[in-house]
């Protein structure tokens, strides 16, 4: 796996503990193992059904009570950053939402942690999801058109050079708009995108120094996929070759099989498997309980969906699937399908 990179995403949940629990943990175990990076999500609330977050169905928690209790990214970084200052770990936020942070706010808060992370921060960005902008006020008729001017409206104030910025914007219009933070002697933080569709593959290749998608596709989808990026990139005269192609995971893994078995089996696990868009789930022969066209996580609005429910739905789940959404298997197995990936184009995984 030479020159193969590798990070870790701690969910950034409130727990039990101590607040910091979890990225003392996280943090530990990136510099244990190796990692090149630490990601934070950017959530006010979760993917999973908060009606099943009970021990019986889900032993985390017993740590995290709270399905729903994300702290906020940029914060979290902050204080990554100030407890990991003798490391080279990049701190990326994975990823930001654009749907309700103003631009102009997250150009800052990115500027402001490249600067005192010494040059190792990642703005990952990507149009959010349902969940956590329609309930919140924020509109959702078009989420892609929406994220397009986040980005643009990010790379005007970045490279403004203080200037005033005015620019017409259906959703962020700019009006003598100044933005003073320099760049780090590094640059701009690298910009990571969050794409799965044909819109947004082409807005990655004009944008992103790094593709970062998730969930449930196969290898040779991701290599079509990463074609496509690619292709655009050429197309807007930049070099295909200087996006990374990134891919962030959910692994499930023990020395045992049969305790791999019962985390593919458990309620928790399948439950999560709501989050795959529709055609995930006909690979399997199963229509997704929402619809057969449902969209999957960029739609999903889990807290609603009662316990009996939510039970039902996790009992249609096929075995399958779930492999297909997870990493699944003991170490070794794990390392062997990291493989597969970096051998259809993948060069980072988290």
């Amino acid at each position: 796996m030479n020159g193969f990179k590798t990070g870790v995403m701690d969910a950034a949940l409130h727990t039990r503990y101590t607040p910091d629990f979890m990225m003392r943990t996280t943090r530990q175990i990136a510099a244990a193992s190796g990692a090149d990076s630490i990601w934070i999500p950017d959530h006010l609330n979760g993917l999973f059904p908060t009606s099943i977050w009970k021990s019986q169905y889900v032993g985390a928690s017993k740590v995290a009570p709270f399905a729903n209790a994300y702290y906020e990214p940029w914060t979290v970084l902050g204080n990554i950053a100030a407890h990991n200052r003798f490391t080279r770990l990049q701190l990326g936020v994975g990823v930001t939402d654009a749907g309700r942070r103003n631009p102009a706010v997250t150009a800052q808060a990115a500027a402001t942690l490249h600067h005192l992370s010494r040059g190792r921060a990642i703005l990952g960005i990507g149009p959010g999801e349902r969940e956590g902008n329609e309930p919140y006020g924020v509109e959702w008729s078009a989420p892609v058109s929406r994220f397009e001017e986040a980005l643009a409206t990010i790379r005007a104030l970045w490279d403004s050079g203080g200037e005033p910025v005015t620019r017409d914007s259906p959703y962020f219009p700019l009006r003598n708009a100044v933005f003073e933070i320099p760049p780090h002697r590094n640059g701009r933080p690298p910009m990571w995108v969050a794409a799965h569709g044909p819109r947004m593959l082409k807005l990655a290749g004009k944008y992103a120094n790094a593709w970062f998608p998730a969930f449930a596709q196969l290898p040779a989808q991701y290599r079509d996929k990463l074609d496509r990026i690619r292709s655009a990139a050429s197309d807007f005269s930049r070099d295909p070759e200087a996006i990374t192609p990134a891919a962030y995971f959910f692994v499930l893994t023990s020395r045992s099989s049969n305790e791999v078995d019962e985390m593919v089996e458990s309620v928790g696990t399948r439950s999560f498997t709501l989050g795959a868009p529709a055609d995930a789930w006909a690979r399997h022969g199963v229509q997704h309980p929402m619809g057969s066209d449902f969209s999957g996580a960029q739609d999903l609005v889990p807290h609603t969906i009662d316990e009996s429910t939510a039970l039902k739905y996790s009992r249609l789940v096929p075995d399958g699937l779930v492999r297909d959404i997870y990493l699944t298997g003991r170490p070794s197995e794990i390392i062997d399908k990291m493989s597969v990936w970096r051998d259809h184009g993948s060069a980072m995984q988290c």
